[in-house]
């Protein structure tokens, strides 16, 4: 079974190793001078990029919000606010032009355990066709509140929609395994459809259907990958680490042509939002989403910048811009960041634009992919922007114990909070 190490290999294209490794309490309690050589910041502690930590967290972030922050006080009025943010938002992840609502095709559908199944397709501008799948009771009628599910990061670009969702007794094994370690075992797309709502789970670039074949690319840049099949752990396992190593080359091609990843994800997310809100089973009225890690980072996006998200549930993808500077970036995907924003936005306060809205982010405290002290600075964030927004019920931030993960106690309180703000 992959561990998290692995996946974090594979996520971020190299070992993973402590940033303190080999150094005692006495090395790094020296003078001044041994500590700028060191690259210790003021609060004794090793940085990613050394003598330059300090200065760099001051120089785009500082202790204060940024001019388009709500909590700098400066804004009376929430929708001024909101529009502004939102636009300068939107201006540094430059969204790609993907059309309008694109043509669905519904390539098969049946019933499994209590729900019906339709797998869907649908082929955007660019790049692979778009599958997904839509769930709902089998037996449902009238309109049901939706949920956008969106399938997680993982270091696994072969899977995509199949990471949350099952469609028979018989899962690829990969993806048993990936349910296995995140979710308890649990399909959660599955889980929450069951409770009366309509679920769509789409791959996104560049997963599952939309990912990049190595076959695809320059043979210099395979870096040992293959294109599996699904039964073949091993070689899915080369796919992963090449399409691990092929992420600094997409985020450079990415901002070569004027865009950036969240450019291309939040359009897509809202494309298979469109899908979802124009079906005849759904109340467009009463859609939400949410997603672990990965899934996680696409509702701060998509939960943020579109109003049609009336509940937002984050999962294990939350922190400061202060903690990716400083210590964690190397955990994370290149699909996190955004050129220019953290001099106005910190990074919770993205989801913080969709206050008033109900907004739920759920915290894991030994989750190595952040350190908590920011975790807690994060959520600390999204209290005060609610408050600020009239809206303090409105916004719940919880902590749990263990790692990364979006187990079955964190799904019946996400489940319970979509129930309370969607039925």
């Amino acid at each position: 079974m992959t561990s998290r190490r692995d996946v974090l290999i594979a996520l971020a294209g190299s070992p993973m190793l402590p940033l303190a490794a080999g150094l005692g309490h006495s090395q790094l309690r020296a003078d001044e001078a041994a500590k700028a050589a060191t690259g210790l910041n003021s609060v004794n502690e090793l940085n990613m990029v050394g003598p330059y930590g300090d200065w760099l967290s001051n120089q785009v972030l500082g202790d204060q919000p940024g001019k388009l922050s709500l909590r700098s006080g400066t804004w009376n009025d929430i929708d001024a606010w909101r529009m502004a943010a939102r636009e300068r938002t939107l201006e540094c992840i430059a969204p790609v032009d993907h059309g309008k609502t694109p043509e669905v095709r519904v390539d098969s559908q049946h019933d499994y355990d209590g729900l019906r199944i339709e797998l869907l397709s649908w082929q955007l501008p660019g790049g692979p066709r778009s599958e997904a799948v839509l769930l709902r009771p089998a037996n449902a009628t009238g309109p049901l509140p939706g949920i956008l599910g969106l399938h997680d990061h993982g270091g696994n670009k072969y899977l995509g929609w199949r990471k949350i969702v099952r469609t028979d007794d018989s899962p690829w094994e990969v993806q048993r395994l990936h349910q296995e370690e995140s979710y308890n075992g649990l399909a959660w797309a599955n889980q929450i459809a069951k409770r009366g709502y309509a679920v769509l789970v789409h791959d996104t670039f560049p997963f599952g259907s939309r990912r990049v074949h190595v076959a695809n690319v320059p043979p210099n840049i395979r870096a040992g990958g293959v294109d599996p099949d699904p039964q073949d752990l091993e070689g899915i396992a080369k796919y992963n680490r090449f399409a691990g190593q092929h992420e600094h080359i997409m985020e450079k091609s990415l901002l070569s042509a004027g865009t950036t990843w969240p450019g291309v994800y939040l359009v897509e997310d809202q494309r298979a939002l469109d899908v979802l809100c124009q079906r005849p089973e759904v109340d467009a009225s009463r859609v939400g989403c949410a997603g672990l890690s990965g899934g996680g980072m696409r509702t701060v996006f998509l939960g943020g910048l579109d109003d049609r998200i009336r509940c937002a549930v984050a999962v294990g993808f939350m922190s400061t811009w202060r903690d990716f500077l400083l210590h964690k970036c190397f955990t994370h995907t290149w699909m996190t960041y955004v050129p220019l924003l953290p001099k106005d936005l910190d990074f919770p306060e993205i989801l913080g634009l969709r206050a008033p809205a109900a907004t739920m982010v759920q915290n894991c405290n030994e989750d190595s992919l952040y350190t908590l002290s920011e975790m807690q600075r994060a959520d600390s964030m999204l209290k005060e922007v609610f408050e600020r927004a009239g809206a303090k019920d409105m916004y719940r931030g919880m902590f749990y114990p263990g790692g990364h993960k979006f187990d079955r106690p964190m799904q019946e309180d996400a489940f319970a909070w979509f129930d309370s703000h969607l039925k």
